[in-house]
């Protein structure tokens, strides 16, 4: 990075200098860019896998209570949705923090 500065700071004496300057940072950025869209999907990826195994447990033990106790089955039931609901709202997050993972820094 710090030699593409020094380039464009160096004042290119002809046209083809200045082309392969230019081309050298369409390059970086077009790699930066990999970079980020590679490291959003990664974040995606793992905080989905993950709420999803968290959905998957929570609605587990839920079902589990209410074979034991079917009388607290309104209970159980209302706090596996508010749970739920918790565990989707952190992978919304992960969204949010992938975008501006792209489109940001």
């Amino acid at each position: 990075m710090l030699s593409f500065s020094v380039m464009a700071l160096a004042a290119p004496a002809d046209e083809a200098a200045t082309a392969a300057v230019v081309a050298a940072e369409e390059a970086a950025s077009e790699s930066l860019l990999s970079v980020k869209a590679l490291s959003a999907a990664i974040v995606v990826g793992v905080v989905a896998t993950g709420g999803a195994i968290a959905m998957a447990i929570a609605i587990k033990k839920s079902l589990e209570s209410i074979a034991r106790q079917p009388e607290a089955g309104s209970m159980v039931r209302g706090s596996l949705m508010l749970g739920l609901l918790f565990i989707e709202t952190a992978i919304i997050y992960a969204l949010v923090i992938a975008i501006i993972i792209i489109f940001v820094l």
